[in-house]
């Protein structure tokens, strides 16, 4: 197909944004913080939600569904109770592909440190954060490598357990730690802005198949594999079409991939 003026897609993209509102929401992860209204059961609903979103989706839904039984739907409750070695057997029967059952449970026992240790998972992660950085990339690695650090306390560092930290500086996309970012980070009808202490222009769009899909079929980005460096070019591109909030497209353009829309 021709190639588009940037008029012309940053026009698409404005249209599909509008579109792809809350009445749009299912089939995503997205759904199940949307179920609570206090601030740290939305944090940490939010944080599973993105750590599980990889995979089919109805995979995705049916491991965060089993997740939020276990917790009895009162995360934030259920994270401060927590005792790793009281309560790990809760997780026998979960498993999500390369999470095994021991990965979530020691999963769970970091999120009972980060909650017992700060008054929320922002407070932690602002350690790390670094206003006059072109993007969160600092941020996500000094970030990742601390919960990493925690979970050493608990076991070795498996497979599971690296996935589910990963590191920009070793050249990860980062898809589902950007992803939890940007929910907690920006605020529209879709986006919960707990964060507001963090520039929304700092934000890296979270990067899948389905993204780099698209975004190569609009000339985003020139690159052919996902990484940190395919997120950076797409987000610098996004800025041409907003400047202060780039990722603002995310949700729109990961469902115009996953549903197969045209653009």
């Amino acid at each position: 197909m021709p190639r588009l003026s940037n008029v012309k897609i940053k026009a698409r993209l404005d249209y599909h944004y509008r579109a792809f509102n809350k009445t749009q929401l299912s089939p995503d992860p997205l759904e199940f913080p949307h179920k609570f209204t206090e601030y740290h059961d939305i944090e940490i609903s939010a944080f599973l939600a993105a750590t599980f979103a990889y995979g089919n989706i109805s995979q995705i839904l049916k491991s965060l569904e089993r997740i939020h039984e276990i917790m009895e739907w009162k995360p934030y409750e259920f994270v401060m109770n927590y005792n790793h070695l009281k309560d790990r057997k809760l997780f026998d029967s979960t498993i999500h592909r390369f999470f095994t059952a021991s990965d979530i449970s020691i999963l769970f026992e970091i999120l009972h440190q980060i909650y017992t240790n700060n008054e929320s998972m922002k407070y932690l992660f602002l350690l790390y954060y670094f206003p006059k950085a072109e993007n969160l990339k600092s941020s996500l690695s000094f970030f990742s490598n601390n919960l990493l650090d925690l979970a050493k306390h608990y076991s070795e560092i498996t497979h599971g357990l690296k996935f589910m930290f990963p590191d920009p500086a070793k050249g990860s996309a980062c898809k589902r730690m950007n992803l939890f970012l940007r929910w907690m980070v920006r605020k529209d009808d879709l986006d919960f802005g707990l964060w507001n202490e963090i520039s929304t222009s700092k934000l890296v769009i979270p990067v899948d198949t389905h993204v780099a899909h698209i975004c190569k079929k609009f000339y985003l980005t020139k690159l052919n594999t996902v990484s940190w460096k395919m997120a950076e070019e797409i987000t610098n591109n996004l800025k041409k079409f907003s400047l202060d909030d780039p990722v603002k497209y995310d949700f729109a353009i990961c469902h115009l991939g996953a549903r197969k829309i045209d653009f």
